[in-house]
């Protein structure tokens, strides 16, 4: 007698379904399974030695195919907020030979020897459509020259060098300061240059005396001494007074404002000796 096959499931069979219904389970039936199913296809297809060697050959290939192909290729360079002189070093720094597949650019590498310019505040490169290179670059704007020990230097608001300068003549256009300190101080030293616009064109220059105070240096051999506080407002005092009065029209050497209370004047070696012939005289008439 044929027996008849009991259709229920088995015990074990009944909890693997139980088990594979549950909740937590869902993750692992939906990423879990096909997971392992890939590995073992993977692991079976890695497992002919002469598949592996092809797929490395391959993929080792794979970025110069791609480089090579002429709608990606990079064949120029632009160079964008930069002036004339400063995008001439900056292509001379890199000194790419075009055209050249953009896996063979290091931008990283390349970024910072464009960085390491002076001029350059900051600078980002990206190869953008139709195989141009774009250095798109953040200069630093000169706003004085510095006379150091290095010779003259262009130099931006936080004091910072832009460029060497080969004489003073070619940036007339900018404020002269000298001394130790005064790259640290340009902000101050920017301040008064706005104040002497009376007698800018009698300004030479600022000093920086001690790291502490300024000199302000006029032709015909005058200077103004401000004090180490408030130089802003001494010297808008000195600009008033020359306003009302031509001070400095006058012949005085020295303009000692270093205590504004009792400010003194040095006069010139004319006044000097016109004074002391006047006093001569005097005497003479006296006697």
């Amino acid at each position: 007698m044929r027996q008849i096959r009991d259709p229920a499931p088995s015990r074990l069979e009944y909890r693997m379904k139980r088990l594979m219904l549950r909740p937590s389970m869902r993750p692992f039936r939906r990423y879990g399974i096909p997971v392992i199913a890939l590995a073992v296809l993977a692991g079976l297809w890695a497992g002919d030695e002469v598949r592996r060697e092809n797929a490395v050959a391959f993929i080792a290939e794979l970025p110069n195919k791609i480089g090579e192909r002429p709608e990606i290729i990079v064949r120029m360079m632009t160079v964008e907020g930069a002036s004339p002189e400063l995008a001439a070093k900056i292509r001379e720094s890199l000194s790419i030979d075009f055209p050249v597949s953009p896996f063979d650019l290091r931008l990283a590498e390349l970024k910072e020897k464009v960085q390491a310019l002076d001029a350059v505040a900051s600078v980002s490169l990206q190869v953008r459509s139709k195989g141009v290179l774009v250095v798109d670059v953040d200069e630093r704007e000169p706003v004085a020259v510095w006379r150091s020990d290095d010779g003259l230097v262009l130099i931006d608001t936080t004091g910072y060098r832009v460029a060497a300068l080969p004489s003073r003549v070619s940036r007339p256009d900018l404020p002269l300061v000298a001394g130790v300190g005064a790259d640290a101080a340009i902000l101050e030293a920017l301040q008064l240059y706005d104040v002497a616009r009376p007698i800018r064109d009698r300004l030479r220059g600022f000093i920086r005396v001690g790291e502490r105070r300024w000199d302000v240096v006029l032709d015909r051999g005058q200077t103004i001494k401000l004090p180490e506080t408030q130089a802003v407002t001494a010297f808008k005092r000195v600009i008033e007074l020359d306003v009302a009065q031509d001070l400095l029209e006058r012949d005085v050497s020295v303009v000692d404002f270093r205590n504004s209370q009792r400010p003194v004047l040095r006069l010139g070696q004319t006044a000097i000796g016109t004074f002391y012939d006047g006093r001569a005289t005097g005497l003479n008439d006296d006697g």
